[in-house]
């Protein structure tokens, strides 16, 4: 589909009918919806099979419309300025006369909330009176879609517009940081936790075991649904093998998220990786040690929770 005008305008069509609609960003697809909404939110979850108890984080254009819902801080001032429009999401306090959904919050009194910066869903979204709900655009702990393609091999013909942005540019979620006491990073993401650490000036930590406040936080995620072996040094036979540095040997078997070690590339590369080894149908996957920095410690959090499945 090219997004020209019309095509924006069809898909404010379905939002305002409470229908859920593929939305592209710069981190990957989202499964939007009006935040304000109950009748339209509950679809979300129902499609994606989400449990209610897993939040969502809502996509607002600029400041101006995200103050009708949310309690600014210092800390969150600093990051927006920096860091928005882009693939960062912040936990916020909710103002009690919000119109925000419940379902969207679990009947918390925070939000997680993000701007994100790919060109024709900020288009869409200065176009609507409303922030739009939207997770990723996938089935519930299945790997994340970075392209149109993807939410169609998800959802079919279960939802009815998708917006093609191309190929996601970052291919990884945002990070999430709450702001509503002590900053803290709940998930790891767009925007790699060292450079947070160093622009705030704090004493930044990765809480991985809080109570769920976001996306991202479940023990299993993001997964292919194929055993994963981490930090492998050589592949079991008819096994596929991810990895980050070029090899002299040439190996169907053989999946390169970088040939040159660039974390960055290979964060990018992770999620459309997965479904092209799930796609042929390989039952096993070896993983090569990835450096757990940077972009790299983003890498190994989703393929420990890739593992997790039962």
């Amino acid at each position: 589909m090219k997004n020209n005008l019309s095509n924006i305008k069809k898909a404010i069509k379905y939002l305002n009918k409470n229908q859920c609609v593929g939305i592209p960003t710069e981190t990957v697809y989202g499964l939007a919806a009006n935040a304000y909404s109950s009748a339209a939110t509950i679809k979300i979850f129902k499609l994606k099979k989400r449990p209610q108890k897993n939040p969502l984080i809502v996509h607002y254009y600029d400041l101006k419309f995200l103050k009708k819902d949310c309690v600014i801080n210092k800390h969150f001032l600093k990051l927006y300025r920096k860091y928005s429009p882009g693939p960062i999401s912040y936990i916020l306090k909710l103002k009690k006369n919000s119109l925000i959904s419940k379902n969207v919050t679990n009947k918390q009194k925070t939000l997680a909330v993000r701007f994100p910066s790919h060109p024709i869903t900020r288009n869409l979204l200065k176009k609507l009176n409303y922030p739009l709900a939207a997770p990723s655009a996938n089935i519930s702990t299945k790997i994340s879609p970075v392209s149109k393609q993807d939410v169609k091999d998800e959802f079919g013909k279960k939802i009815d517009l998708i917006l093609d942005g191309g190929t996601s540019k970052i291919g990884i979620e945002s990070t999430i940081i709450s702001l509503v006491n002590k900053p803290e990073i709940l998930r790891l993401g767009g925007i790699p936790k060292e450079k947070l650490k160093k622009y705030l000036r704090l004493d930044l930590q990765f809480n991985s075991k809080s109570k769920i406040k976001s996306p991202g936080q479940g023990k299993t995620h993001y997964s292919p649904y194929i055993k994963l072996r981490l930090n492998v040094k050589a592949i079991n036979k008819n096994e596929a093998f991810i990895l980050i540095k070029k090899r002299k040997k040439i190996s169907k078997n053989y999946f390169y998220l970088s040939k040159k070690n660039n974390l960055k590339e290979a964060a990018k590369n992770l999620y459309k990786t997965l479904r092209i080894i799930k796609k042929r149908k390989f039952k096993s996957i070896g993983i090569e040690k990835i450096p757990n920095k940077g972009f790299g410690e983003v890498i190994n959090d989703r393929l420990q929770r890739a593992s997790c499945f039962k």
